[in-house]
């Protein structure tokens, strides 16, 4: 089956708890660092393929329509579905129908999280169901979901026992599988759309993808500041640590102290040069030797101080070491290739990952910059591309760190100027 050309946004509701903003403005039009967030959300969606885009407007519909227009300034081609601000969601999209595609991305229009079209499509295909949800860990949430990805239950009311994720308002939908139970709800055609997630919870119905990168929202007040720090630019550079920044030690071995560290004079260089435009530095390193007994933990504790306090020494800034001791038999969500250190470090820094590269040697280091959806730096001093799958997004390779410095610097400007 063939991707989704045709993403669905609903854009019609008050946002009172966003008022006074809302008084005057539909909260799609809400400002996030100047930009409508809406303008966000469709970036995200073309940057996944879909040029298609349907809006279903309802309050001040008019300014998005005029805001937006046909999408040609956003290289994507806009429709609209208008009603009346009364109308619930699930009577928004009924009234939309005749202008879907048999297969469709439907998203809420207060919601932003990154995610996988790809891996979204797979689970959908493999459970064949008429909806797939991307959801997220959170204690008190809304869906019950199986190890396999099968939603098991839905309460709105995040009042069940198992219940620990949510949804985020991302779903892949069939069209004809989904519209055929409309009139079998209460209140038809105005109703909640939740009700038909719920029934369809309990028939097995819909698929869940979880996604651990944490998801931002524009709904209050206090959400709409973390959105605009989440996707204001930053230049923070994520880097592992042996064979990228320090010499390794032999195989099999580990850097157990100090004096057993080595820069490497390229890679130090490198960090200073980009210090000097304002960058940052997020160290995340795999050190199995501690689960092997051959690094003292605290030992290991003095190496990344003493790393630390040498760069700051010259002008360089390291946020934060993350540091995952696990074995590699113990299949951590926190050692690389597993996202679990990035994802930490976007929750504590506000990171939005697609905006991030990642400098590693190993790869494992480009497995995990795909899992986390970062790009990549790869370093190889013999100039030998990975064997990967999928690769990140962007990605190069450089024989240094300090050879990357250019690409770096405009790969990172380059985000900047489209914020």
């Amino acid at each position: 089956m063939n991707p989704p050309q045709q993403a669905v946004i609903l854009c019609g509701g008050l946002g009172t708890r966003l008022r006074p903003l809302t008084d005057t403005m539909p909260k799609p039009l809400v400002s996030v660092n100047g930009r409508p967030f809406l303008e966000y959300l469709i970036e995200q969606i073309r940057a996944q393929g879909i040029r298609r885009i349907l809006l279903l407007t309802g309050y001040r519909g008019e300014m998005i329509r005029e805001y937006f227009g046909t999408g040609e300034t956003l290289g994507v081609e806009i429709c609209y579905s208008h009603g009346p601000a009364e109308w619930d969601t699930g009577r928004r999209i009924w009234e939309a129908r005749g202008q879907f595609d048999p297969q469709f991305l439907l998203l809420y229009s207060d919601n932003f999280v990154q995610f996988n079209l790809q891996r979204l499509r797979a689970l959908h295909q493999k459970h064949g169901v008429p909806i797939t949800l991307l959801l997220a860990p959170k204690e008190k949430g809304n869906i019950r979901v199986s190890a396999d990805g099968r939603v098991e239950a839905y309460d709105k009311t995040r009042s069940g026992c198992g219940f620990d994720n949510v949804e985020v308002g991302y779903m892949l939908v069939e069209r004809d599988l989904v519209l055929e139970d409309f009139p079998t709800y209460a209140g038809f055609p105005d109703f909640n759309f939740s009700a038909l997630l719920k029934e369809f919870a309990l028939q097995a119905k819909i698929s869940g993808l979880v996604v651990h990168d944490p998801y931002h929202s524009v709904s209050d007040p206090a959400r709409l500041q973390l959105m605009c720090e989440y996707l204001k630019p930053k230049r923070i550079l994520l880097v592992d640590r042996d064979g990228t920044l320090n010499k390794k030690a032999p195989q099999g071995e580990y850097i157990t102290n100090w004096s057993k560290f080595e820069w490497i004079p390229e890679a130090k260089q490198a960090m200073k040069d980009l210090a000097k435009e304002g960058f940052k530095y997020i160290v995340i390193t795999n050190q199995a030797g501690i689960a092997r007994k051959m690094i003292d933990p605290d030992d290991l504790e003095k190496i990344h101080q003493n790393m630390i306090e040498e760069l700051a020494a010259e002008g360089v800034e390291v946020l934060k070491v993350y540091m995952s001791p696990h074995h590699w038999d113990e299949d951590s969500f926190m050692r690389k290739p597993s996202p679990g250190m990035f994802f930490q470090a976007a929750k504590e820094y506000n990171l939005r990952m697609d905006r991030c590269l990642y400098v590693g040697d190993d790869e494992r280091d480009c497995q995990a910059a795909v899992n986390a959806g970062c790009g990549m730096v790869y370093v190889s001093i013999e100039n030998t591309p990975p064997s990967l799958a999928e690769y990140p997004t962007p990605y190069f390779m450089a024989k240094t760190l300090q050879d990357s410095v250019g690409q770096i610097r405009d790969i990172y400007h380059g985000w900047e100027a489209i914020a």
